[in-house]
């Protein structure tokens, strides 16, 4: 389970926005978003062929 801890004197909306980049970092809003409602195969499969997609190109741009 994903926590921040607030720290002394500090404002609660950036306390929020730490909150927020963890869930975004460790995917956890995308799965909620995705297991919100039925996916179909084909939904499934453009989804994962994008997310292989995008991880060769990063891939291939950061490779010596």
């Amino acid at each position: 389970m994903t926590e921040v801890i607030v720290r002394k004197g500090e404002p609660v909306d950036r306390a929020l926005k730490r909150l927020k980049s963890k869930l975004d970092a460790e995917g956890i809003l995308e799965e909620v978003r995705r297991l919100r409602a039925f996916e179909t195969p084909s939904q499934k499969h453009r989804r994962k062929a994008r997310a292989n997609a995008k991880r060769g190109r990063i891939k291939f741009r950061f490779s010596p």
